[in-house]
């Protein structure tokens, strides 16, 4: 019993230390990433830290943390080729990336390829052979970028050699080192995103790779601190001087001009006095371009007309492009019964019927009788108050006006529906006519007042009365 106890305590032990020795390892490898690579945050970019058991040929066995890389193929023809990708892309946050790769086994012909590629390339390649595919190999030490043809570029590499690959995305070029030392520029013009990739053709070919859990044999620091030294020396040739002042002032001007085109009436306003400006536009037209856009994208276009026209006259008749355009979108909104003059039961704003030239005379439904000289209906007039459109028809009497909407559980004349081409009638409650006012709720209309459903028009009148009515009212029905 005492020795079983023994062993036990022996193997928690062992794994216990073996626990401590890999959080020492995680330490120490976050510690020397964030020394590397300060501006990375690896919540949004991680950094690669280790071959992916996913992204990878089948030839190819991964072991020691992913980060031992051996062949298991058969190695016969350059289709046995077997690459893998590491976990993550190198992040651009970067600047200067660097990993190193350990020749523990050259194998039978030392076949290897250390490089980078993009994410989907084939993994049935060694580096460097395909497009957004570029890598170093080892049988011959010419660089592939992208093609099956090889170029010159450096020493072979056998075992216990230690490759080294460093990516500057701040030039986008890639350069290889060899136990220590830079081998001069790779490739130039790389592609963003590209994953640090190894490849193995024959058998018995075993790498390590070192992203950063150790240091490295090649003094990447020092690169890094040169570089950092030749971006702070262009920052500070950059030719500022004496117009130091000019873009300070050119930065607020354009920072007024953004607030007055955007009707920001009170920051436009604030912000030239803390800057000592001067507002180049009255406030006030401010204001009523601001008006006008709000009537705009409300979808109330007739009244949007009109106030252009009140407050900038002859202007739409100097764009007749831009009036057109202005009548198709109230065509549109008049489909969809959110514009005023559809709101209003007489089919038009009476303030705005004159307010532009040549305005359309209001069109008829397939109810009303057919008349080439139909005058408008000046026994009408609609009243919009706090976005709520109410309309009156006048009685006989020139002093006496009908109240609307009128009293709960009242019966109005019999209603005359056209609906898709076909007629009905049917009495109007007061509840029917309080569906029919318009309410408004931060600029969307519920109803159309005129009785626009759906493009159906529903009118107040009974054809049989109509006579007698429009009689009264001195028009033609």
């Amino acid at each position: 019993m005492s020795g079983q106890s023994t062993g036990c305590g022996f193997l928690m032990s062992v794994v216990v230390h073996g626990d401590s020795a890999l959080n020492e390892q995680e330490k120490e490898l976050n510690q020397r990433l964030r020394q590397l690579y300060p501006a990375v945050n690896e919540n949004e970019t991680p950094l690669p830290r280790s071959w992916s058991p996913k992204d990878k040929f089948s030839y190819i066995g991964l072991s020691q943390n992913n980060l031992r890389v051996h062949y298991k193929g058969h190695g016969k023809t350059p289709k046995d080729a077997a690459s893998v990708r590491a976990t993550h892309p190198i992040p651009a946050a970067c600047g200067v990336y660097y990993f190193e790769v350990k020749i523990i086994s050259k194998g039978r012909d030392g076949y290897m390829g250390i490089g980078l590629s993009a994410q989907g390339v084939n993994m049935n390649r060694l580096p460097g052979w395909d497009k957004h595919s570029y890598g170093y190999h080892g049988d011959d030490g010419h660089s592939f970028c992208s093609s099956g043809t090889g170029q010159p570029y450096g020493p072979t590499f056998t075992t216990g050699d230690v490759i080294g690959c460093c990516v500057n995305l701040i030039n986008n070029t890639c350069f290889y080192t060899k136990n220590g030392h830079s081998l001069g520029i790779a490739f130039t013009d790389l592609p963003p995103n590209l994953y640090p990739t190894v490849g193995l053709q024959t058998p018995g070919e075993v790498v390590d790779a070192n992203f950063g859990q150790h240091p490295f044999v090649f003094d990447i620091e020092d690169y890094m601190r040169e570089w950092r030294t030749k971006i702070q020396a262009q920052i500070d040739r950059f030719p500022i001087g004496d117009r130091e002042g000019e873009w300070q002032s050119m930065i607020q001007k354009m920072v007024a001009s953004y607030l007055v085109h955007h009707s920001y009436c009170a920051t436009a306003e604030a912000f030239a006095k803390s800057t000592d400006q001067a507002v180049h536009e009255e406030l006030a037209s401010i204001k009523n371009r601001q008006k006008i856009q709000k009537l705009v994208l409300s979808g109330r276009m007739g009244e949007a007309i009109e106030t252009t026209q009140q407050l900038y006259p002859n202007l739409l008749e100097r764009n007749p492009d831009l009036l057109f355009m202005l009548k198709v979108r109230q065509f549109i909104e008049m489909v969809n019964g959110t514009d005023s003059e559809v709101r209003c039961l007489g089919g038009r704003s009476p303030k705005s019927q004159d307010s532009y030239p040549g305005s359309p005379r209001p069109f008829s439904s397939p109810g009303h009788k057919a008349s080439s000289s139909q005058p408008y209906l000046t026994g009408f007039d609609s009243n919009c108050c706090n976005g709520v459109t109410s309309s009156k028809s006048h009685s006989s009497s020139p002093h006496s006006h009908k109240s609307c909407p009128p009293a709960a559980g009242s019966t109005l004349p019999v209603s005359d529906i056209s609906i898709n081409g076909s007629r009905s009638q049917q009495p109007i409650t007061s509840n029917d006519v309080d569906m029919e006012v318009d309410h408004f709720t931060n600029g969307v209309t519920e109803s159309s007042s005129n009785g626009f459903l759906n493009g159906s028009s529903k009118h107040t009148a009974e054809p049989d009365d109509c006579d007698a009515d429009m009689g009264r009212l001195g028009v033609e029905c």
